[in-house]
């Protein structure tokens, strides 16, 4: 469990969650337990997702999978744990926060997880394999496998925060379904641009496997247009919030920029 924590990564889903509920006045301690329950269930995920039965893969960010460093059972096994340790920590008492607005916090983060999430978007992902999807397939798989915890992430913020927050949910849940699928467009571009030495993990895996990818679907310069215009939405989407958003639109555009 340890090993798939703090074996590196972006942080991306947390630094949401802090961010978000730093400009809602979410108190600490309730942001602490968000982020790292949001952080759990991502880690889990990708421990799962590497395995021979999933994506296959013998590279996590630089390092070995999980499966790699020690085996199959003990992988599965440590996902599991990881899982539940994510609602152990939500639904600790004394986070300061309304016990209806933590029980809200409880039930987002499981729907991210399940079938109407994460794992729904990976059965999906599954069962395209070697199959040619739209592009409204495609942004349904993404939405759920990969969006649907990156909203979850802001959603936690936002409901950790006080009252005056919870006007500007639907906002802050709109900059982060764009941001989500704009996140996984720059993924489909690095992942036939970059080395897998600058990756961290195998590049071309997804040509490889025959899965759709908005690179395949759109060629490289569509996809630079989509990222694009993805952007712009969750943009749009925090500029309508009445709080100083420049750090998450600084990170937004760091995100979509980067190379791994």
């Amino acid at each position: 469990m340890r090993y798939a924590l703090v074996l590196g990564g972006k942080r991306v889903r947390p630094f949401l969650t802090y961010a978000v509920g730093e400009l809602c006045n979410a108190p600490s301690r309730a942001l602490d337990h968000a982020a790292a329950a949001i952080e759990c269930i991502h880690a889990y995920s990708l421990i799962h997702d590497d395995l021979p039965a999933m994506d296959d893969d013998d590279l996590r960010r630089g390092q070995p999978t999980c499966h790699r460093a020690f085996d199959e059972a003990t992988a599965i096994l440590a996902g599991d744990a990881l899982q539940t340790l994510a609602f152990e920590l939500l639904s600790q008492p004394g986070l300061d926060v309304d016990t209806g607005r933590q029980i809200a916090m409880l039930r987002v983060l499981g729907k991210a997880s399940g079938s109407r999430g994460m794992c729904g978007g990976q059965a999906l992902d599954l069962a395209a394999t070697g199959k040619q999807l739209t592009e409204a397939e495609l942004e349904q798989v993404h939405q759920l496998k990969t969006g649907a915890l990156i909203i979850a992430a802001v959603q936690v913020g936002v409901l950790a925060g006080d009252d005056a927050a919870q006007a500007h949910a639907d906002d802050f849940a709109e900059f982060a379904t764009w941001l989500g699928l704009a996140f996984q467009v720059r993924d489909d571009i690095i992942d036939v641009t970059s080395s897998t030495e600058t990756l961290g993990k195998t590049n071309g895996k997804d040509e490889a496997a025959a899965k759709s990818t908005y690179v395949q679907l759109l060629g490289l310069d569509g996809a630079r247009v989509k990222l694009q215009q993805l952007h712009n939405k969750a943009l749009q989407a925090l500029h309508r919030i009445p709080y100083n958003t420049e750090l998450l639109e600084n990170f937004a555009e760091q995100l979509l920029n980067r190379d791994h």
